[in-house]
């Protein structure tokens, strides 16, 4: 890297307030949601959805920007770009971000759509079905993308959500080419199935400007249209230069060059996997940028994601600073 990043995470996706609610199957079935599921859905649906839901919680999120939060709850430096509207939601999520140690620059979308809400249910077992109604996430666009804070980080980590409206594609690729020509990494992490369904080519295209891919193992065999996740996995390390895959209660799955490392799962009570993805990445994301080996990063990984599914939200409880304590650790 040309100079000393000021951030070691600058995060772009989806701004988006969480609503998080506990739901049986026959909700799913009445409402005519695909059990662990992402739909993106229009106001109206939106509306209907939240006045039916039981009671939840709601808070700042989208998927990127729950990774920011908990790698900074870590103690990772971060920043993170995203569109909210000039409105209540929108002040509550850059408040809310911004209480969570995340530097939040960007400006809010004025007269345009509401601020974006993922409605998320989930049933007795932890799974989560999320109904994501986008409102001023679509007003992202190249003008957001902040080279300088870019550069000024030394991991660009993005979204694939963010994939799904046409002018954030355009930002999401100039991001990239921002990161690429200050001398910074850039990370990717697909999100969702459904959405690599819909995106596949793009995806694939875009790995040649990506050093760090996460993908859980739906994604990964979506992205190569396999049905085997170790044939998968096999195809990525020819196209991007780390993977870390992670395969639920089976632990993850870190590629390298000839290198592979197997990390178990965290043990833990499962109550919500909201966000288990994301905080994945985020402890992987905050030992990486700390020096840390990839056993390391896995570890980090998986005791972050651990700590987020075993309450409702996708936001760490527990204090998580001591968990990226210094150490020696080898050389990335």
């Amino acid at each position: 890297m040309s100079t000393q990043p000021r951030f070691d995470i600058v995060g772009i996706g989806n701004a988006i307030v969480d609503v998080v609610s506990p739901a049986g199957h026959d909700f799913l079935s009445r409402h005519d949601m695909h059990p662990g599921s992402m739909a993106l859905i229009d106001a109206e649906r939106a509306d209907a959805v939240y006045a039916a839901m039981p009671p939840g919680q709601e808070s700042s999120g989208g998927s990127a920007a729950n990774t920011c939060a908990v790698a900074a709850a870590l103690g990772a430096r971060v920043a993170y770009l995203g569109k909210v509207a000039d409105d209540d939601l929108g002040r509550v999520f850059a408040r809310d971000i911004a209480a969570a140690g995340v530097h939040f620059p960007s400006a809010p979308l004025s007269g345009g759509a509401p601020t974006a809400r993922c409605l998320i249910l989930v049933t007795p077992e932890g799974q989560r079905t999320m109904n994501t109604f986008l409102g001023a996430c679509v007003a992202f666009g190249e003008p957001d993308v902040d080279a300088a804070l870019i550069a000024d980080g030394a991991v660009l980590y993005l979204e694939g959500y963010l994939f799904d409206p046409p002018a954030a594609q355009s930002a999401f690729r100039a991001a990239a080419r921002a990161a690429r020509v200050a001398g910074r990494q850039v990370a990717l992490s697909l999100s969702d199935a459904f959405c690599v369904n819909r995106h596949r080519d793009a995806f694939r295209g875009l790995l040649a400007d990506v050093d760090i891919l996460f993908a859980n193992e739906a994604e990964i065999c979506a992205l190569y249209e396999a049905n085997d996740f170790l044939d998968a996995a096999a195809s990525v390390r020819a196209d991007v230069a780390l993977a870390a895959l992670t395969r639920s209660e089976a632990g993850s799955l870190i590629l390298r060059g000839d290198e592979r490392v197997d990390v178990p799962a965290e043990p833990t009570q499962v109550v919500d996997t909201t966000g288990a993805g994301d905080a994945y990445a985020a402890g992987f994301l905050a030992a990486y940028t700390a020096g840390r080996d990839l056993a390391a990063c896995g570890r980090l990984g998986s005791l972050a994601a651990a700590e987020v599914i075993s309450h409702y939200g996708a936001r760490p409880l527990a204090d998580l600073r001591g968990l990226l304590a210094p150490d020696s650790a080898p050389d990335r």
